[in-house]
């Protein structure tokens, strides 16, 4: 397991010494989290103090793989994680037990793709001029990431085999420096990584972005001991990430958030995340379209022999913390679409 970074949020201090002596020390919760924009929720969870205000201690690990932070979650190393609707079913399938409490990343309740924080860039010297040419090619991708899904749903949607290319597994880590030396044709990838090579290697070309081929979408779980041992921690957790969602779509926070991005990924610089940012979607709310999301996507890994039969998600989904905060809190769902339920 490749571990990135440890990081910690310093208000809880603060709010320490604001409740006195007397008050009861802050809730340990241990987060796992990947290297790119979709996880700005739990970046800025931690940075901007929304979790310590609601009495825990956060500590965020990251990791480089959706793989790893199923592993940490199912061992006891952390308490929630991220998790990818592109590859979470196949944990589920192999025995994961986890319950989702509250979407993190895309737009699931309200459509069945959004996957406009994806792209495929060539090289200059690559010789790809269209989607046809990734026949022969090497493209890099993260193996089991959204962006793997993504690229085999492009090259189904193009009668392109998936035999004809060559994949290269990129961790979330090194997709810049790989591209700049030449070590693929091409790179299915997110961003604010898609951007950074498109800066980096000069005369490089946007091939394809989004398109509606997949959902660049994600949950929050844990471990069923741990979402019902205490209901009220999980609550407060589901409300602090609900506020912080609303604090995210805020156009007026962009530069704090650039800020906090760069902090937390390697190399980037805040000028990208203020160019990238917009391709990104918080909306916390899980409801019948999460569901259809979900089992489309498992369908799409049947066929790609990667699972064997559809998992319920009813199973997996737990709706009533994140309706028990809009309920309360509406306030913070106001700039939502609506959607009959």
């Amino acid at each position: 397991m490749r571990k990135l970074s440890s990081l910690s949020g310093a208000a809880v201090i603060l709010l320490g010494m604001a409740l006195g002596a007397d008050a009861a020390p802050p809730t340990l919760i241990r987060l796992a989290a990947a290297v790119n924009i979709g996880n700005m929720l739990f970046y800025a969870a931690v940075d901007k103090g929304f979790l310590a205000r609601r009495g825990f201690d956060p500590k965020l690990e990251l990791y480089a793989t959706g793989a790893e932070m199923s592993k940490a979650l199912d061992v006891g190393q952390v308490d929630f994680s991220v998790a990818a609707i592109s590859n979470l079913p196949v944990a589920l399938e192999r025995g994961l037990t986890a319950r989702a409490v509250s979407a993190f990343t895309g737009s699931a309740y309200v459509k069945t793709t959004d996957d406009e924080v994806m792209a495929i860039v060539v090289r200059p010297d690559s010789g790809i001029n269209s989607l046809a040419d990734l026949a022969g090619k090497t493209v890099g991708v993260t193996f089991g990431g959204t962006n793997e899904l993504y690229l085999q749903e492009v090259l189904k949607k193009n009668s392109i085999p998936l035999s004809a290319v060559q994949r290269i597994n990129v961790p979330l880590a090194t997709p810049v420096g790989l591209f700049d030396t030449g070590g693929v044709h091409a790179m299915a990838m997110f961003e604010p990584q898609i951007t950074m090579m498109l800066d980096k290697v000069k005369g490089a070309r946007l091939l394809q972005r989004g398109g509606g081929f997949v959902c660049f979408c994600s949950s929050v779980h844990g471990l069923p001991d741990r979402v019902y041992k205490d209901r009220d921690a999980t609550q407060r957790l589901v409300d602090a990430l609900s506020e912080t969602a609303f604090w995210l779509r805020d156009p007026k926070n962009l530069d704090e958030i650039s800020v906090i991005a760069s902090r937390y990924i390697r190399g980037l610089e805040r000028d990208i995340v203020k160019r990238t940012f917009k391709y990104a979607s918080f909306d916390p709310r899980l409801g019948k379209n999460t569901y259809i999301v979900f089992r489309k996507t498992v369908e799409q890994l049947i066929e790609q022999k990667k699972m064997k039969a559809p998992f319920d998600p009813e199973k997996y989904y737990d709706a009533s913390f994140v309706k028990r905060t809009m309920e309360r809190h509406p306030e913070w769902f106001k700039d939502l679409p609506a959607v009959k339920e």
